[in-house]
């Protein structure tokens, strides 16, 4: 069962959901403002890897934001450019 984030697009209030069937049927309301319209956005996975050999470029870092479930955070993993 994924857990998928998303942007009200009314509010702009960041929020998880956990999906319990795969059909995509299932209608996603906003817990702050209450609107049907929100957006998926895609999160970074939530795991780090290190090495590449260029140092700074090579360090994951962390985006965290207060979200309607308590805090999102969205990880930028390097790769290749």
């Amino acid at each position: 069962m994924p857990i998928y984030e998303y942007k009200c697009i009314n509010c702009m209030e960041f929020f998880e959901k956990l999906v319990m069937r795969v059909e995509g049927n299932e209608t996603v309301t906003c817990p702050k403002c209450g609107s049907t319209a929100p957006e998926r956005v895609m999160s970074a996975t939530n795991y780090a890897m290190t090495g590449g050999g260029d140092g700074a470029a090579s360090v994951p870092s962390a985006q965290t934001r207060t979200c309607s479930g308590g805090s999102c955070t969205t990880y930028n993993i390097p790769g290749p450019k």
